[in-house]
């Protein structure tokens, strides 16, 4: 009932971003004396962020054609290295570069976006690594016979497209960064590889904001989890996929839920930047137009949702937020217990950013202190100073302060 009623109403919103649209492209027109008159610009502009507010939004591609490196443009390649029903392990490559360059495996999150939400981090990336990422599907387009994806499942993933990037490299061993949430699943897989002595184990783990330990500086998005039993989540929150979809009967937390809650975090902030590009619309010069079509950018792409399946979206809210098993030791993967201190191999990175309000300072750090029997020296921490959640993977923080660190760690434990 919970996504007919979304369905229903979304219709309504498209008809209504369509109709604004069209009416802001007449009101435009140079063509039309009447833009020009009186209110004409005003409403046209205002139509104009109305109609962009409420538009349906797909899947996004990277579009990474080229990056710059050394001053020189360099064309990139995208392909599809391995295909999965639940997730696909995209492959970008430089022209023009080493062989050997580092090869390094991004785990996006699963948490109602789509990987495109890392086109800077991979985009930065490029300029020194081989870069491969996770690409999760969209739960409501992946068929009922294709089985359950939980976190198991996800961890599964993780040591298999670990281990097909290791094949290819065919080298020095690989490295794992992960963005946020699949933290946890990274730390776990890693932890496992380490344990079963995997000739595909990372060199290093990099783990970015990450929920690792909630218990350390909890923010709103942990105190929620933990407010409410498990089963108020299952009967609230998780919705069946409409008949529409490949994935009817599914069921899902969906991704328009999942925005809903962010967007209703700081909804003080999203309106005043939509105030903001409406003002930047009606001044009209170039740095104006620009730093609205920055924010259009933005928002066409934190806007583009997808769904996560119930299991692994339950399974998550249970395990990382609630019972925190895995800073208490008692995580399992398929009914082996995951221990953590038995990663001694693989160096970890732990990034948190100062301003953070999704993961707390101290939740990624948290991973240093539990794994006691690896070496000092392949351990590390760094705080992004002013850096909000999505800045320590995006933007001039992530580009100028956090990548070179990432780099540094890299190319120091390149074994």
């Amino acid at each position: 009932m919970l996504y007919h009623a979304y369905e229903l109403q979304r219709s309504w919103m498209n008809s209504a971003s369509a109709l604004a649209s069209i009416s802001a492209n007449v009101l435009s027109n140079p063509a039309n004396p009447f833009g020009y008159l009186g209110l004409g610009p005003i409403a046209g502009h205002a139509l104009d962020v109305f109609a962009h507010a409420t538009a349906p939004y797909g899947k996004p591609a990277f579009g990474i054609t080229e990056v710059e490196i050394g001053g020189k443009a360099r064309a990139v390649t995208e392909t599809i290295a391995l295909k999965r029903p639940f997730g696909d392990l995209l492959h970008f490559t430089v022209e023009g570069t080493p062989a050997d360059r580092p090869r390094l495996l991004i785990v996006a999150p699963m948490s109602g976006h789509y990987a495109t939400l890392l086109r800077g981090t991979v985009e930065r990336m490029l300029e020194s690594a081989d870069v491969f990422i996770t690409d999760w599907a969209d739960a409501k387009m992946v068929p009922q016979d294709a089985g359950r994806f939980d976190l198991d499942e996800y961890i599964d993933y993780l040591i298999e497209f670990t281990d097909h990037v290791h094949a290819e490299a065919a080298g020095p061993r690989i490295h794992m960064m992960a963005v946020c949430q699949p933290s946890v699943p990274a730390f776990a897989a890693v932890a496992l590889m380490n344990l079963h002595k995997s000739p595909a184990t990372p060199a290093t783990l990099t783990m970015m904001g990450g929920p690792i330990d909630t218990r350390e500086c909890p923010t709103v998005v942990n105190n929620m989890a933990m407010k409410r039993p498990i089963e108020w989540f299952r009967q609230t929150v998780i919705a069946t996929v409409p008949h529409k979809y490949p994935g009817a009967g599914r069921r899902v937390y969906p991704g328009f839920m999942q925005l809903n809650a962010f967007m209703s975090m700081n909804l003080s902030s999203h309106m005043m930047s939509h105030y903001e590009m409406f003002k930047h619309l009606t001044v009209g010069d170039e740095a104006s137009d620009a730093s609205a079509q920055a924010t259009k950018d933005f928002y066409d792409e934190y806007r583009s949702v997808c769904d996560m399946t119930a299991e692994f979206y339950l399974q998550t809210v249970e395990e990382v937020f609630q019972k925190h098993s895995i800073p208490k030791g008692e995580f399992r993967h398929k009914g082996e217990l995951v221990d953590i201190t038995q990663i001694t191999d693989t160096a970890l990175l732990a990034i948190e950013g100062e301003r953070d309000d999704i993961s707390g300072l101290g939740q990624t750090k948290a991973a240093l202190k539990l794994t006691p029997n690896l070496p000092d020296d392949k351990k590390r921490y760094y705080m992004a100073e002013g850096a909000g959640h999505y800045g320590i993977f995006n933007g001039s923080r992530w580009r100028e302060k956090v990548a070179p660190v990432v780099e540094e760690w890299i190319a120091a434990h390149a074994g």
